[in-house]
């Protein structure tokens, strides 16, 4: 297998922007980010969104053009799908595949619809991803800031021959390629993203900070000390691996952290756990978690299980710790500064 391409800024054209309409399909997270970079990179930019969403004031009030999620996707030469991906299939069949023209370019931050299936564009349009890799309060703080946040590009579908032109064009866009565009497939992306999610970054790292908090608190210490040791001090841990690596970390720990480290890690991350890691990996191949998840979120499955896990994790004991815990800094000011960006 040939080492994928990073593209940079200078690899990047954004006159194949020049005159593209591009509407942004959804206003959370991600769909808020991208509109408003590519607006202030300079791009004709509107947002869609359903009939009575509660975004659309937001939008409007950032200094955005709003307008039907239909009426969008007929006036746009490039359309960004970034509603939830439970919704996507349902909407593109009713909103968007009726007001798609030949050489259009579908654009996704996530591959799921494509790669599962759920979504199958017709041949004369382009079908691409730029799918950052951070939050979208992420990609648009750092664009603020005049970074990037690296970001995975690929092309399902080049049906006009400039599709790889257009999306690291749009990838330059939201500054993404200030950090790197990162050549891939919708399949691997797809794959990895949810892997990482399940297996490591949000149930693995979640279910070890919780169940740490767990020993500790049975075996009679108090909780706040238990927050502060396995939950509060993951940022810490993070942002130095973040920074600089396993390495760059260990360089900064006590030399009595980095041995606990060495001895101690294996004993929790077994071959069993990695045998775990290779079942959740199978189940995400084989469209296994795709199905149960779309189920569950179907009209029929109600989010019944989802609401259900929702709930009893909400009720966590390190939860309430950790409320308490937060109230102690100055930086907390009542304002969620990563989520109201």
């Amino acid at each position: 297998m040939s080492e994928a391409k990073i593209f940079y800024q200078q690899d990047c054209d954004m006159s194949y922007l020049q005159g593209k309409k591009i509407a942004i399909i959804g206003y959370g997270s991600q769909g808020h980010a991208h509109a408003l970079n590519l607006k202030d990179s300079g791009c004709d930019v509107v947002v869609g969104l359903y009939e009575g969403s509660k975004s659309k004031a937001k939008a409007e009030k950032q200094g955005l053009k709003v307008l039907t999620t239909p009426e969008a996707a007929k006036w746009a030469d490039i359309i960004m799908i970034l509603t939830p991906d439970e919704k996507q299939a349902d909407m593109y069949k009713q909103d968007i595949e009726p007001n798609l023209e030949a050489g259009n370019m579908l654009m996704f931050a996530h591959g799921f619809n494509i790669h599962y299936k759920c979504i199958v564009p017709p041949a004369d349009v382009d079908v691409a991803m730029i799918a950052p890799k951070a939050p979208g309060h992420t990609v648009r703080s750092e664009y603020q800031a005049g970074k990037g946040t690296p970001c995975l590009i690929a092309v399902e579908q080049d049906a006009t021959g400039k599709a790889w032109d257009i999306a690291r064009a749009y990838g330059a866009g939201i500054g993404g390629a200030r950090a790197g565009l990162l050549e891939t497939t919708f399949r691997t992306e797809t794959e990895t993203d949810l892997f990482g999610e399940q297996a490591v970054l949000c149930g693995g790292v979640v279910k070890l900070m919780q169940t740490g908090f767990e020993v500790l608190c049975e075996a009679g210490y108090d909780p706040r000390n238990a927050y502060f040791e396995c939950i509060h001090e993951m940022k810490l841990i993070v942002d130095l691996i973040y920074q600089s690596g396993f390495q760059g970390m260990r360089y900064s720990i006590s030399n009595t952290a980095e041995y606990g480290d060495y001895v101690s890690g294996p004993r929790i991350i077994t071959e069993d756990v990695k045998k775990n890691m290779k079942a959740v990996l199978s189940d995400i191949q084989d469209g296994t978690f795709a199905k149960d998840f779309l189920l569950d979120m179907s009209p029929a499955g109600r989010q019944v299980h989802f609401k259900m896990l929702r709930q009893k994790n909400s009720e966590h004991p390190s939860e309430k710790v950790g409320e308490q815990i937060r109230k102690l800094y100055s930086w907390n000011d009542g304002e969620d500064k990563l989520i109201n960006n």
